[in-house]
């Protein structure tokens, strides 16, 4: 059974940090991309990060660039993201997704949701300011 289990939000006030994380189980991770996205009330979702385990290929949304950095431990099978300098703007559900690997790199459309089979529960960040 796959499973994608996300920690870390939470109430932080404007210029603080949070790390996200994103525990993987169920199935082969280096075949797949991680990604994380995002919604805001009445918005659509968003993809904010997203990477690659098995040759580290990246992708931020030029939104988070510069603030935002996604890791990943390869031997937990975990994701993170450390989100630095965080905005009103960025209050959202964080959803942690799991994509097959060759789709997403054969058409670099990393941030396009419909690509990632697999989906987390979410967790809730909250930026006051």
């Amino acid at each position: 059974e796959v499973q994608l289990v996300e920690s870390g939000g939470g109430l932080v006030q404007a210029g603080g940090s949070l790390r996200l994380s994103c525990a993987a189980s169920g199935f082969t991770f280096d075949d797949y991309v991680i990604g994380w996205f995002r919604q805001a009330p009445g918005k659509e979702r968003e993809g904010v990060s997203c990477i690659s385990s098995s040759d580290g290929t990246t992708y931020y949304a030029d939104s988070v660039k510069g603030r935002f950095t996604i890791s990943s431990d390869n031997a937990k099978n975990t994701v993170y993201l450390q989100m630095n300098n965080l905005k009103p703007e960025d209050t959202a559900v964080y959803y942690c997704a799991a994509g097959e690997r060759g789709p997403i790199i054969a058409t670099v459309l990393f941030p396009l949701p419909a690509l990632y089979a697999y989906w987390g529960q979410g967790t809730q960040v909250t930026v006051s300011s």
